[in-house]
């Protein structure tokens, strides 16, 4: 480990040095060895107090032994760490508020500089959702994309499989330790975007296990690497909306896909575009709402927030540690309905399909399928449109 990276973890270990004391001291020394070796008297009278009691407190202790205990993790899985003074930060992401003053990234850190698209959106996805968060990011990837998402289930880990199934490049941002995978049922996918050339990438340090309060701002991050956030599907209260919303205060486009307007998951995404998403009916649309900025990616000085998309009101993310995003799916009043009815009725989403794609399920033999079709119809939940069966509620 470099002396600079040393000294960017020690500086994560200082009671009351917090990430945005760090950033104003680094606009006067540049490097964390600077803030650790440096003479105080050489910087601004403002800033010479500041220096001079962190390298009181840093000589009080012994660092070495500790970080060498906290870095054990990070050999064992092959990661790094990248300060934000290092030429290896992703320029995108150093311009924002609040970027992290170091990341932890397992795999291909060149993925950080290429042009990526975020995608994200419900974890309770419906089937026509599920076969855009792969389809589309299937299409971005093999257009030269990184796919950069959350690594959550539904839209982030189909967003992932998506692109690795065009044998392109993704990202996962991760609510966790380099380490600690979550969920668990993604520790094959993130092992898959590892040994494909992809990459993870945290701001927390080893060990740290989910909580709720590190996805809203593991969400900062995926906007923030991205030039653009594509939200696929999400309920009206979903964390995908807080994703969108500090996409636009980092100058970001956000995209959103349209839907049914009996679908609680899409309306989030029409909440995005009544107030200024992009639309978009194919991934082409966003390829060449992209495509002038693939060759334009230069620093800017001061990144400032735009007006844009307004947060609703009360909204909170909604990253529940058992991976489910809540909708408003309440049946009507004085109509209720068995396990088998409520299974099926999940299974047709709201979108049309068919019966034999219902078949191909396996949940239900035909007998079986039929009769459930035809009680949920009778109760107003499904309707059949050409052969075809939509959901209603």
């Amino acid at each position: 480990m470099d002396m600079e990276c040393y000294y960017a973890l020690v500086a994560q270990q200082l009671d009351g040095f917090t990430a945005k004391r760090q950033r104003q001291l680094l606009e006067y020394c540049q490097s964390y060895s600077a803030i650790f070796e440096a003479d105080p008297s050489d910087y601004p009278t403002e800033a010479q107090p500041v220096i001079a009691g962190l390298q009181a407190h840093y000589r009080e202790h012994s660092w070495q032994r500790k970080l060498d205990h906290s870095q054990q993790p990070l050999e064992r899985c092959g990661a790094q760490v990248i300060p934000i003074t290092s030429s290896d930060y992703p320029i995108l992401l150093k311009q924002t508020d609040g970027a992290p003053p170091i990341i932890y990234v397992r795999g291909n850190s060149d993925n950080l500089h290429l042009p990526q698209i975020a995608v994200v959106g419900s974890r309770r996805v419906t089937r026509g959702g599920e076969t855009n968060a792969l389809e589309w990011s299937e299409f971005l990837a093999r257009h030269g994309f990184v796919i950069t998402s959350g690594l959550a289930r539904g839209v982030d880990g189909l967003a992932h499989e998506g692109a690795l199934k065009a044998q392109g490049k993704t990202i996962a941002v991760m609510g966790t330790g380099i380490d600690v995978v979550y969920p668990r049922a993604h520790n094959r996918l993130a092992e898959q975007i590892v040994s494909q050339g992809g990459t993870l990438v945290t701001e927390f340090e080893p060990g740290a296990e989910p909580r709720p309060s590190h996805f809203p701002r593991r969400n900062r991050i995926i906007s923030g690497l991205s030039l653009g956030v594509l939200v696929v599907e999400a309920a009206i209260r979903s964390g995908s909306l807080i994703t969108a919303r500090l996409a636009l205060e980092q100058n970001r486009d956000v995209f959103a896909i349209p839907g049914s307007i009996h679908n609680p998951q899409s309306r989030g995404c029409h909440h995005l575009i009544k107030q200024g998403a992009h639309l978009v009916e194919c991934a082409g649309d966003i390829v060449g709402e992209l495509h002038s900025a693939l060759g334009s990616l230069q620093p800017i000085e001061s990144p400032q927030p735009i007006e844009g998309l307004q947060p609703i009101e009360g909204l909170q993310p909604l990253e529940r540690l058992d991976g489910h995003a809540t909708a408003n799916t309440a049946l009507p009043p004085n109509v209720s309905i068995d396990s088998d009815e409520r299974r099926l009725l999940e299974a047709i989403g709201f979108d049309p399909v068919d019966m034999d794609a219902l078949a191909r399920d396996g949940q239900f033999s035909s007998v079986d399928l039929f009769r459930l079709l035809v009680s949920l119809e009778l109760k107003g939940l499904v309707e059949n449109q050409h052969g075809a069966y939509q959901r209603l509620r």
